[in-house]
């Protein structure tokens, strides 16, 4: 037995000597490092979370999955998602009252490729905890008119399309400067009508947020983080509709060394976890 303490007291210090190289690195919007125990603490106070990630990073994931749980433990939560979309909202209703079998599932909805990894086990959770999970998203096939014709295209939609879209017409500011940046990052490639589809989908997810929403419940919605970074994209529809609504963010961004935040990603959101540029990826 004491030969094992030793062993043991042996291996604690040599870790304390030599370090661990860090899985991910939490920092304020400031670029102050944080701990996890205190972003549970200011996110539990939220009534909305919009938790950006990396779609294939598994630090993101993992995150999403612990602080759902942890959170569940002090609130009533309810989950959506931009990796589902509104046209599926009664096919995951069925799925999470056992209706259907996770097999029917995955045929009947359009689910992403990295469904089973990444997003089963929060659409799991909200199964056995019996949670709301709202298919947020614009159905790809309408964002696709938006970028080849513009708003105007959702015009001609049936009564029944509309409802799975944002109402018409929706609030749009060009100079958002996310909205611009996607300009900027695209070259000679993007367009007016890119980010109009960028923004159709944020007004889209923030509408099903608010429908579903339900006051003294805590909303955990989870996107990419484009689509939350800098408090525009899906918050900024959401603090169109909701201004007195208390919301939290946050992103997940990759650097090649994570102990100091750059600058260029201080600001994204009011908590933000670094990851190692050689994290690997889910797909």
């Amino acid at each position: 037995m004491i030969k094992k303490l030793s062993l043991l007291v042996l291996f604690v210090l040599t870790s304390v000597a030599f370090g661990q190289k860090p899985a991910y690195i939490i920092y304020n919007a400031k670029g102050k490092k944080v701990s996890y125990k205190k972003m549970l603490k200011r996110m539990a106070k939220k009534d909305v979370v919009l938790f950006g990630e990396l779609h294939n990073n598994p630090i993101s994931h993992w995150l999403q999955y612990e602080l759902t749980s942890d959170l569940s433990k002090q609130r009533s939560l309810m989950l959506g998602a931009e990796m589902f979309e509104a046209d599926n909202q009664q096919e995951f209703n069925n799925y999470l009252s056992d209706s259907i079998t996770a097999k029917a599932l995955d045929t009947l909805a359009r689910l992403w490729p990295n469904y089973k990894t990444d997003y089963a086990p929060l659409v799991n959770f909200a199964k056995k905890n019996k949670l709301k999970f709202i298919a947020s998203n614009i159905p790809r096939r309408y964002a696709s008119l938006v970028y080849k014709s513009d708003f105007i295209a959702l015009d001609s939609l049936s009564s029944q399309e509309k409802e799975w879209i944002a109402p018409l017409p929706i609030p749009f500011d060009s100079e958002l400067a996310t909205y611009k940046n996607i300009l900027a990052m695209m070259g000679d490639h993007g367009s007016p009508k890119l980010v109009k589809a960028q923004a159709i989908k944020d007004a889209t997810m923030a509408h099903f947020i608010m429908k579903n929403y339900v006051k003294g419940n805590l909303f955990i919605h989870y996107n990419g983080a484009y689509h939350s970074d800098y408090n525009e994209g899906i918050l900024w529809y959401l603090k169109g509709a909701k201004p007195d609504l208390n919301y939290g963010t946050i992103t997940t961004v990759s650097q090649d060394k994570v102990k100091k935040l750059s600058k260029e990603n201080r600001g994204k959101a009011d908590f933000i976890i670094c990851v190692p540029s050689t994290m690997t990826t889910t797909y």
